[in-house]
C-alpha cells in the first residue's frame, strides 16, 4: 500500500506543478511597457560598442532595467527628459551627439560608472555615480539596455513636452 500512496502523491504534485512550469515564473515576465512601447517580446539585439558588436537583450532583462530606471533615475529623467538640463535629453540623437557618444551599451555603462558632462569635459555633478558595490555589471547593463531601447523605440522618449521626435 505505501507504494501506491507514493505514486498517487507524485501524480498530484505533478498536476499541481505542471501549469506553473508551462507558463513560466512571474519574476521572468516582461513588463507591459517593454512589450508594448519598446516592442520587445522575445529579445532584441542592442549595440554593445562602437565596432558594431551586438548582444541580445530579452524582454525580462529590459524589464529589470526599467525597474532600475524607475527606482534610481526617474526623479531626473521622466520620459527620457533630463530635468537638471532640459537641453540634453535621453533621446537617441542626444545620446549619439555626446562626447564620447553614449549610444551603445558599453558607453552607457561607462557613463553610469563615471558620469561626465555632455561634452565630456568634466564630471557631471547632477548624475549619480553607480559603483559596482551599488549595482552589479549585469544590472547596469540591463539599465543601459532599457535606456538605449527606449531611445530607439519608445514614442516621445526624450522629446520636449508637446514636441515629437
Amino acid at each position: 500500500m505505501p507504494y501506491r500512496v507514493f505514486w498517487v502523491r507524485c501524480v498530484i504534485i505533478l498536476l499541481v506543478c505542471l501549469p506553473v512550469l508551462t507558463i513560466g515564473w512571474p519574476a521572468a515576465a516582461a513588463d507591459s511597457y517593454v512589450t508594448r512601447y519598446l516592442r520587445v517580446t522575445d529579445s532584441v539585439p542592442l549595440t554593445l560598442d562602437q565596432q558594431g558588436n551586438t548582444r541580445p537583450f530579452s524582454a525580462a532583462e529590459l524589464s529589470a532595467g526599467k525597474q532600475l530606471f524607475e527606482r534610481n533615475c526617474l526623479s531626473c529623467h521622466v520620459g527620457g527628459a533630463t530635468l537638471p538640463d532640459p537641453t540634453v535629453s535621453l533621446s537617441l540623437a542626444n545620446l549619439q551627439g555626446a562626447t564620447p557618444p553614449r549610444d551603445t551599451i558599453n558607453s552607457l555603462v561607462a557613463f553610469f560608472r563615471q558620469p561626465m558632462s555632455y561634452d565630456g569635459s568634466e564630471e557631471a555633478l547632477f548624475c549619480r555615480r553607480v559603483p559596482e558595490s551599488w549595482l552589479s555589471q549585469v544590472q547596469v547593463e540591463n539599465l543601459a539596455g532599457f535606456v538605449l531601447r527606449a531611445a530607439q523605440a519608445a514614442p516621445g522618449w526624450g522629446s520636449e513636452i508637446g514636441q515629437d521626435d
